[in-house]
């Protein structure tokens, strides 16, 4: 962070942890309901539920923005010590059904282990966390069911990964249609007209003025809105790079071949109109020119900073493969 960069105070009421990928930042609210809103990615779940015993003790609820991996890699491992699951109602209703797409896990290549969703959440709905109330606000674009939570005295808004201070969240328009990004930009918009004091997204530090932020985030979705090409190389370029931060790279080797055994890229060189060769040798090409990855004895790497993740930490299964949940209180 720059020395002359300052960011809005926080609450003293809630602890806030910002955490490199492959991990969300994790939002904390101890009190009488002491609740969690999203627990990183799965590796590294020990941890995040260490954290919040040290700071909060038995967590009562965990909220999850979205369900990406990077977000509910902690719930299983809470769940199971008695945390109920929230999350918008679309994702909710999927993963009860254990449809075999749930948070993108076998699309993406990316390990999720298994949770059931307690308590669904739509738009307007009033949730106690720790000792405030926060209002859940349906912002789909990233995934149709992402959703920011708005506390209105302190006008704190959680935006997931809808904006970060430096990027905005990408878009899938194979899975979710060619509207996807209008949608994302309309949630932006939602978002912004809010006027919230303070920003806490997802990825990165909190911004240093919201009104700044928003204008920028507002921007780069409108790219997006668009450049359908673009926002099909811009989802591309970030699922590769999340793929080789949780494999601590891939062998250069077997890297096209890995690219050619995913759904997305498929979809992705569909929609791009050419064959999926073509798109995973450019793909990588490119990222290397940009200096996004990096080859280091002989494996490609993430450039970005990320924290390694054990390998055994992948292996869980896919949805179609979770076990049949069974019915469970909510506490």
């Amino acid at each position: 962070m720059s020395p002359h960069r300052s960011t809005p105070p926080l609450p003293s009421w809630l602890t806030w942890w910002q955490r490199p990928f492959p991990d969300a930042n994790t939002l904390l609210l101890p009190g009488r309901q002491p609740a969690l809103i999203d627990t990183g990615f799965v590796g590294h779940a020990d941890e995040t539920a260490a954290w919040a015993r040290a700071h909060a003790g038995n967590i009562d609820l965990v909220v999850n923005t979205h369900w990406h991996s990077d977000h509910v890699g902690g719930n299983a491992l809470l769940q199971a010590r008695g945390a109920a699951i929230a999350a918008g109602t679309p994702e909710a209703e999927a993963i009860t059904r254990q449809d075999p797409g749930c948070c993108a896990a076998e699309y993406l290549d990316q390990p999720v282990a298994p949770y059931t969703v307690d308590v669904p959440l739509d738009d307007g709905q009033v949730l106690r966390l720790g000792d405030t109330d926060w209002q859940v606000v349906g912002t789909p674009g990233h995934t149709p069911g992402h959703l920011a939570l708005w506390q209105p005295e302190e006008r704190l808004l959680v935006v997931g990964d809808s904006l970060s201070d430096y990027d905005v969240g990408w878009v899938n328009l194979a899975l979710d249609g060619p509207d996807a990004s209008a949608t994302a930009l309309a949630s932006l918009k939602r978002m912004a007209d809010l006027g919230p004091r303070v920003v806490l997204p997802s990825h990165g530090p909190i911004p240093a003025d919201p009104a700044v932020s928003f204008a920028a985030a507002l921007r780069r979705t409108q790219r997006l809105v668009d450049d359908p090409a673009g926002a099909v190389w811009y989802g591309a370029r970030r699922i590769f790079a999340f793929a080789l931060m949780i494999r601590d790279g891939i062998p250069a080797d077997e890297v096209e071949p890995y690219l050619h055994a995913r759904a997305w890229l498929t979809d992705a060189a569909r929609l791009l109109n050419v064959t999926p060769d073509v798109l995973a040798a450019e793909l990588a090409t490119t990222m290397l020119r940009s200096g996004a990855l990096a080859l280091r004895d002989g494996r490609l790497h993430a450039a970005a900073e990320h924290t390694p993740v054990a390998p055994g930490a992948l292996r869980v299964p896919y949805p179609r493969f979770w076990p049949t949940a069974e019915p469970r209180p909510v506490p």
